[in-house]
């Protein structure tokens, strides 16, 4: 009887980006048989659903390469290192995308965005208690940001016109949680 066990015997680097590092591992399969898998490791991100008093939230439309089209998205970015706090991070990316500080920030939940090949893990943070700033865009960034009703959101994703899996994320969790 062959082993339930699925075990990594080998990682080849085939390249390395600015984000992410791409592998492809040598996996020994429950049968005993090799199989190459790819691998994506990415150093992990950090959100913010940022919830004006009022009860709208903020978002930020952005052009993606990968989608060759402007997505619209809760504020979030990359980590700076894999030991950067995540709450560090999600601070900082709300603040520089939409000119706004968080007085509060609550861990709503943690995703991974795509098991199949990818560790990215974005931590998604509930922030409230808003003060307007001002933006603090990196250099490759415009983008514009809109406060959106609750419902409408949720009427966005179920139309397909909100897609974005930690976007949608922390809109359905919010809801949940919240509403």
């Amino acid at each position: 009887m062959a082993s339930e066990e699925y075990r990594r015997i080998g990682r080849h680097l085939i390249a390395k980006g600015s984000i992410l590092d791409y592998y492809q591992d040598d996996i020994e399969l429950p049968d005993g048989s090799v199989s190459k898998w790819d691998l994506i490791d990415h150093k992990g991100a950090a959100a913010a659903l940022p919830v004006l008093p009022d009860g709208r939230i903020l978002m930020v439309r952005q052009y993606r390469n990968a989608l060759d089209r402007y997505a619209l998205e809760i504020p979030a970015g990359g980590l700076k290192n894999k030991n950067e706090r995540r709450r560090t991070a999600a601070k900082r990316e709300l603040e520089e995308e939409t000119g706004y500080r968080a007085g509060k920030m609550e861990l709503l939940l943690k995703i991974n965005t795509t098991v199949a090949f990818c560790n990215e893990r974005i931590d998604i943070y509930l922030a409230t208690d808003l003060v307007p700033g001002k933006q603090h865009l990196d250099p490759d960034e415009f983008l514009h940001v809109e406060a959106h009703p609750l419902d409408k959101l949720v009427d966005m994703i179920y139309r397909g016109k909100l897609m974005d899996s930690k976007t949608v994320s922390a809109i359905l969790a919010y809801r949940n949680k919240f509403e």
